[in-house]
């Protein structure tokens, strides 16, 4: 018969096996922590961005259907519009770059259309087009107006860095109602 050896009973780890698994454990967490960083900004990042796109087509949809309804454009600069509604009432949509917002004013109530609004310009152009192309004639004068055409551009910083939270909008929105001239 054998005699059975008892140290042998008791193996156990080396601490090279130790070391071994450890730093194989090390790596696994490093690479699960890594991946869970990165889904997370990204997802932060795909949130903030959804977010962005809602506020500007809300602020797009409003100054669309504002300008679509005036019935005159009564002064023009590249970060002010100011417009006779179709109720005669004055409307004002103002952008200002240090704020970095797009307000509505009407009647004297301000309404923020758009926030975190890095660029925004307006520019005005008459209806006919420019022959062969999709272009219209630009106009210098209020009064020869009928359409108008607005670009911005929102970000928003992510801890710290601008990731893929920036919104890119622009529009060309025609005056539609035309306003009657009576001679007396």
């Amino acid at each position: 018969m054998f005699i059975k050896n008892r140290l042998s009973d008791r193996s156990g780890h080396t601490l090279v096996e130790f070391m071994i698994a450890l730093a194989i454990s090390s790596l696994v967490t490093t690479a699960v922590g890594g991946f869970f960083l990165y889904s997370g900004k990204s997802f932060a990042g795909m949130s903030n961005y959804v977010d962005l796109e809602k506020n500007s087509q809300g602020a797009l949809d409003t100054l669309t259907r504002d300008i679509r309804q005036a019935s005159a454009l009564t002064a023009f600069a590249t970060n002010n519009l100011a417009l006779t509604d179709g109720d005669g009432t004055a409307l004002v949509f103002s952008y200002s770059p240090s704020a970095r917002t797009l307000t509505r004013t009407k009647g004297g109530a301000s309404t923020v259309l758009l926030t975190e609004c890095d660029f925004l310009t307006f520019s005005i152009f008459q209806r006919n087009p420019i022959g062969g192309t999709y272009d219209e004639y630009p106009t210098a004068q209020v009064k020869t107006c009928k359409l108008i055409n607005v670009n911005w551009i929102c970000s928003r910083k992510i801890l710290g860095t601008r990731l893929n939270t920036e919104s890119v909008q622009t529009a060309k929105v025609v005056l539609r109602k035309e306003t009657s001239i009576t001679i007396k």
